[in-house]
């Protein structure tokens, strides 16, 4: 009896050859295209393609709510960025994929679940790490990682003669300077020309969402943004879901040059690696979202957070989003963002983001307290007792160990 296998496809070059691939080692494959929102992909073409390749079923599921709402949204929150800077569009994603893979094989009756990802970089964990948190008795079946199939494949050569020797459609044309990961969030670009570090990565990347800062328009744009518990909710006084409200904030930041980075980042396998991004939309929500927590979170609770956000963002960028610390982090932050309710216009110029103002129902800012001039309910001459309270550890350490 031949074993059940689901594949995460994308009818590329890679999960086509691992298709045919996993056909001829006699496994029954089920492919499925997760959809986070590529651009410029003919879905219904790429279930075909998959069938007529010998795929015993393939199949469609669509995310791109789910992507932005569950997974994208508590990661903002957190104001979580890898390494100081990654916004993780392509980290957030990876669980996703592999737990609707997980679900459909439970639905077939499929133990492996295959995967495209190589075994030098942060895919493979978060696939694996994903999928056995969720089913330990699932077998990560990851060819790349196999010798066999490494000597079988030694470069994109090798690939396409496959292909063509078992009439798979693929676009055998010359590899592009750069390998890139697309989804609704975000675009990565990397590999290639790229793995020089001498390389402008500005200007060698062909930017799919935005355009550069020099080409963005002359004068500012100004964008409405509306939060309510930590959601955003509204864009331009327009109530959008999370998907709509994220493809619009894309445009609206895209045109502007804004969310572009090039970063050297350090894999989870030991690896420095080098990645240029773009992520307009976020870029706008992660800062949208930081101002009006400004206005509604108190000092001590923020301190905290922010403690605790590169912890998160490393979990997300490492692959352990199914984890009992996540999980109790997850509860942590649906707890701190239930005031976090208001309104942020950003104007956007040239690449760069700038507050132009803020309001909400829920802020903690007074005013009359924060003013210089006299008036408000805090009392100056309370300082005095105040100051005289938090020094006196300093005074007896001063007297016991004069400073020279």
């Amino acid at each position: 009896m031949k074993k059940k296998c689901v594949l995460a496809y994308s009818g590329g070059l890679d999960t086509s050859v691992i298709l045919g691939w996993l056909i001829e080692r006699g496994y029954e494959v089920v492919a499925v295209y997760v959809d986070l929102g590529q651009p410029c992909e003919d879905r219904q073409a790429i279930l075909e393609k998959a069938r007529t390749c010998g795929a015993v079923k393939a199949e469609i599921v669509d995310v791109r709510e789910e992507l932005c709402r569950d997974f994208a949204f508590p990661v903002m929150q957190w104001q979580a960025r890898y390494e100081g800077t990654y916004l993780l569009g392509t980290s957030i994603a990876r669980p996703l994929i592999a737990k609707k893979c997980v679900e459909i094989a439970h639905r077939e009756g499929a133990d492996v679940y295959a995967h495209g990802a190589t075994g030098k970089g942060n895919d493979q964990c978060r696939f694996q790490l994903t999928a056995e948190a969720i089913d330990p008795r699932i077998t990560v079946l990851a060819p790349w990682r196999i010798a066999e199939f490494r000597s079988l494949f030694p470069g994109r050569k090798e690939l396409i003669e496959f292909c063509d020797a078992r009439g798979i459609p693929v676009k055998a044309s010359k590899a592009k300077p750069y390998s890139s990961d697309e989804n609704c969030l975000h675009t990565s670009y990397e590999a290639g020309l790229l793995e020089e570090l001498t390389t402008d990565g500005f200007s060698l990347v062909d930017f799919g969402m935005t355009v550069s800062p020099q080409q963005a328009p002359d004068k500012p744009e100004t964008v409405r943004i509306d939060f309510e518990s930590g959601v955003p909710v509204k864009v331009n006084g327009k109530a959008l879901a999370p998907h709509d409200l994220v493809l619009a904030l894309n445009e609206i930041g895209g045109r502007n040059g804004v969310g572009r980075t090039d970063i050297v980042e350090n894999r989870f396998v030991g690896m420095k690696s080098r990645g240029v991004y773009e992520a307009p939309g976020m870029t706008l929500l992660y800062e949208a979202h930081r101002l009006v927590e400004q206005l509604t979170l108190d000092r001590d609770l923020v301190h905290l957070r922010d403690r605790l956000a590169p912890e998160v963002a490393e979990m997300v960028y490492y692959g352990f989003w199914y984890c009992a610390k996540m999980d109790a982090l997850l509860a942590f932050i649906r707890e701190t963002q239930r005031p976090v309710t208001g309104t942020v216009e950003l104007n956007l110029y040239k690449g760069n983001v700038l507050v132009k103002s803020r309001t909400s129902p829920t802020s903690l800012y007074d005013e009359a307290i924060a003013s210089m001039e006299g008036g408000g309910s805090y009392d100056q001459t309370d300082a005095e007792g105040f100051l005289r309270i938090v020094g006196l550890p300093l005074r007896v350490q001063g007297r016991a160990r004069p400073r020279e």
